[in-house]
């Protein structure tokens, strides 16, 4: 029976290409409505809003081209879609799950509520490759490794394509709010890094992607942890606010190698396990959502963590005196990302060096980030800490000295973000207090002045480390 209203509601799928609840809501009705609801139920961060009112000013001008229009509001979902199903008449409710725990709980009450006022109300799946509930153990269990989990799930099947394209359905008759509305934009203009940085939107995504397979790609497996190099796809934040989807990623690099646009070989190999990575992340998150701010491994739960708020701060401006630490956090801070390689060197350092809570660092990422992802965001952090799931041995604990002196060899990504020691030649720009004083005093460095000094001694921060990790190692 065709609809004669229905409601798109979009959410963590801001776009128009591989959209199912879109897809489906315009083959079944006369009149669709998308519509975007700024809900307080899952609190965004700095980072996060700007992208997001990008995002959806790129969403509108999509939809306005196809003869269609966005209606923006802004208060709790359930009210909100209420409000405007007694304002239009619609009597379906299309959605694309999300899997937030506080989301995945709001949605099922929405969802019952209108299913009892005997409304249509159907969700799908349109941010992974397959449902979190889809891969299991032998047993049923839930995996808590990733490569066994990522091969049990690309054994169920070929992954699903993207979904085709429909012809929008125009819109019932409404008055929408404007976007700047929802005052998702700095007061303070501190978001110039982030425009020269960022296109969002469903456009900029697939240009990403096309930047992607035409470049890095091919050489992904050896240049992705140089973090002075354009190796990485720069493809989160598109993907985390559902500008493209992982079935169109899987299925363009999938093309690529069939048509020999790039070599097969290590490099896609690596690609695509990053995305089973993100698979992997929201498996977690499914089926152990109290790992949002708690340890997974519940002996962590007494791990004696040090209350600093003075190093906090210091980690967050970028200024403890590891120059690696210190370009990572002064690049979070200006583009709103941060090279993955250096995420776990900063992770550590907050969690291994200064013995600081993990779930501080991952409210500074989430504040911070414009691919602020809470299952993403969760999975790292826990697993820098040593807490969580396949999580890095608590004996592993990265020296901030030889990492960069390794992964930045020349000191390129130093010299960029902490242009203060940008005069240092590479052999001493990972460890400027033991260059020579007339090396230091070339370079224009002054120790404490024009740049701080270490504020922990990492030999010694390691082996404090290492003590109390030990005694959470030997609980059952």
């Amino acid at each position: 029976m065709l609809i004669k209203t229905a409601i798109v509601w979009f959410r963590q799928d801001l776009r128009l290409q591989d959209n199912p609840a879109l897809q489906v809501a315009c083959s079944r009705a006369e009149n669709v409505l998308p519509v975007f609801i700024l809900d307080p139920a899952l609190p965004l961060g700095g980072a996060s809003r700007w992208w997001l009112h990008h995002s959806l000013a790129s969403l509108a001008r999509s939809l306005a081209h196809q003869g269609s229009q966005l209606y923006i509001a802004q208060g709790p979902a359930q009210r909100e879609l209420e409000h405007l199903i007694a304002t239009t008449g619609a009597t379906a409710v299309f959605w694309n799950r999300c899997f937030e725990p506080t989301l995945i709980a709001r949605d099922t009450a929405i969802k019952t509520a209108l299913h009892d006022q005997g409304l249509i109300a159907e969700s799908f799946n349109a941010l992974l490759l397959r449902e979190p509930w889809q891969v299991k153990t032998k047993t049923g269990t839930p995996y808590k490794v990733f490569t066994p989990f990522w091969r049990s799930h690309q054994a169920i099947g070929p992954m699903p394509p993207p979904v085709a394209a429909t012809p929008l359905k125009p819109p019932p008759p409404f008055q929408t709010t404007p976007l700047e509305s929802l005052q998702l934009l700095p007061h303070i203009p501190w978001d110039s890094g982030l425009k020269e940085t960022w296109v969002p939107g469903e456009t900029g995504a697939h240009s990403r992607l096309e930047t992607l397979v035409t470049g890095p790609l091919k050489t992904y497996h050896e240049l992705r942890n140089l973090p002075d190099q354009p190796g990485t796809s720069l493809l989160s934040p598109h993907l985390h606010f559902g500008e493209i989807s992982p079935r169109q990623i899987w299925h363009r690099v999938q093309k690529s190698l069939q048509q020999g646009e790039v070599p097969s070989g290590m490099g896609s190999v690596t690609f695509l396990n990053e995305i089973g990575w993100r698979e992997f992340a929201y498996h977690l998150l499914y089926h152990f959502p109290q790992t949002v701010d708690t340890p997974l491994n519940p002996a962590f739960a007494a791990f004696p963590w040090r209350q600093d708020p003075k190093g906090l701060k210091a980690w967050q401006k970028g200024m403890t005196g590891y120059p690696i630490v210190d370009a990572g956090m002064r690049q979070l801070w200006h583009t709103g990302w941060m090279h993955n390689r250096v995420r776990m060197i900063v992770a550590s350092f907050l969690t291994k060096d200064l013995i600081l809570p993990w779930q501080q660092g991952a409210e500074w990422f989430w504040d911070t980030l414009v691919d602020a992802d809470l299952a993403s965001n969760t999975l790292g952090w826990q697993w820098a800490a040593g807490c969580g799931a396949d999580a890095a041995p608590y004996f592993r604990i990265f020296n901030p000295i030889t990492q960069g002196e390794k992964f930045d060899p020349d000191g390129q990504y130093v010299r960029r973000w902490v242009p203060e020691l940008a005069a240092l030649p590479a052999k001493w720009i990972h460890k400027p207090w033991a260059a020579p004083e007339e090396v230091l005093s070339s370079a224009r460095v002054k120790l404490g002045v024009t740049y701080p000094e270490p504020m922990v001694d990492h030999a010694q921060a390691r082996l404090a480390a290492l003590a109390a990790y030990k005694e959470i190692a030997k609980r059952p």
